[in-house]
Formats: C-alpha cells, structure tokens, sequence
C-alpha cells in the first residue's frame, strides 16, 4: 500500500539545491524530471531571477553541463538543467527504492519535498539511505491516503488540492468554462503550465485513489 511524505531538506545538503543556490533566487519549483537517454534532466520555474545571472551561476558548477531557459515571463523563467544527476543521493535514493516525485519547492535555503512510495519499508529505505549520505530529512508529514483515517483528500496534496477546487469553484470544468488557467495561475500566484501540470496530477490522484482499489495486504 503506497506511502506518501513530506520532507524538508537544507540545500546545501544535496546537489540540486546546491547548485540552485543563486543569490537572488526567491523560489524555485521543480516541475518535473525527465528521463534523456541516460541523463536526468529536471524542469523547473525560477521566480524574480535575472536569467542570465541565474544560467552563468548554475554553469559554474563543475556537474552541470548546460543551464538553458525554456520559456520567460515578468516575474519566472522556465528552465532545462542538464547536470550529472548521479551525485545527487536524493534523486538516486528516489530512483532506487522506486519513489515518486509530486513536488518540490525551494529556495536557497531550503526545500520541501512531497513524494510517494510503494510501501512504508521503501520509505524507510530512502530515509535510510539519505541519513547514511549524511543529508538530514525533516519529515514534517507521512500518510497513507487509502486508510480511512488519512483525511478525505484521496491521495491529493494540498497543493493539489487547492488548484482542483478552485478550479470548481472557478467554473473551469463548466460548458462554456468559467476561467482560463491563467486565471487560475494569477490567483495561486504560479505559472499557467504548473497550473495545467497541477490539475492533471490532481485528476490521476482522485482516480487512482476512487477508481481503482487498493491490492489486499499480505
């Protein structure tokens, strides 16, 4: 029966945030990391950085191989970090006990992590591994959404949850709709594809977590 916790890490304890530590960075939200060849690479928004500054700091680092901008708007910077993921004992620990990222958030002095495991002995493992690399986990929640006295949010993180239910309340779902995701992504204070990317987790965990039932334990 999946797990899901939710951590706090310094930056300085492990390679990705010590490679976003920029001065001037504000807030930086991992949007996902995909899998190129055998590179990990990740995609994520930088707030109220200047881009340049930003990409000639990160490149500076001896594990990175390029630092490029996706998309720009005002106030956020969409990039592409192309970097050797394999000195990162976070992101390898969640590779290895076969964990699931739902979100990161950082800033220069810390990160809060949300990510999903198959079972409390895999997330056991990955705290293990972590304390062992010498990286220290705040765990500030662990539930497990299926049990009836995990809260009625059905796998949804708060983040999820409040993108989906403004979303409702919005008129988005309505015929014709009733707001666009840019009005969402204005009233939540992020960017129009995080908020795309946010519904559609909340959607696959509302699913996964009403439609198909959970496997019996052992």
């Amino acid at each position: 029966m999946s797990v899901i916790a939710e951590f706090r890490i310094s930056s300085a304890d492990f390679e990705l945030g010590r490679i976003l530590r920029v001065e001037g960075v504000t807030s930086i939200e991992l949007e996902s990391i995909v899998p190129v060849g055998e590179a990990t690479v990740p995609l994520f928004w930088i707030h109220k950085s200047t881009r340049n500054s930003f990409v000639e700091s990160v490149q500076r680092h001896p594990t990175v191989s390029n630092a490029s901008a996706v998309d720009e708007f005002d106030d956020r910077t969409l990039f592409t970090l192309d970097w050797d993921a394999n000195q990162d004992h976070v992101f390898n620990g969640i590779s290895e006990f076969n964990g699931q990222l739902l979100s990161a958030i950082g800033t220069p002095e810390k990160w809060d992590f949300e990510l999903r495991f198959p079972d409390h002995d895999a997330l056991s493992e990955f705290t293990t591994h972590c304390e062992d690399a010498q990286i220290s986990l705040e765990v500030t929640r662990v539930y497990n959404p299926t049990k009836p006295d995990a809260g009625p949010w059905y796998g949804l993180s708060d983040r999820q949850r409040e993108a989906i239910t403004l979303a409702v309340q919005n008129g988005y779902y309505d015929i014709p709709r009733g707001c666009t995701t840019k009005e969402l992504a204005d009233e939540l204070g992020i960017s129009d594809q995080a908020v795309t990317e946010r519904l559609r987790r909340a959607i696959v965990a509302l699913t996964t977590y009403t439609l198909f039932p959970p496997e019996p334990e052992v």
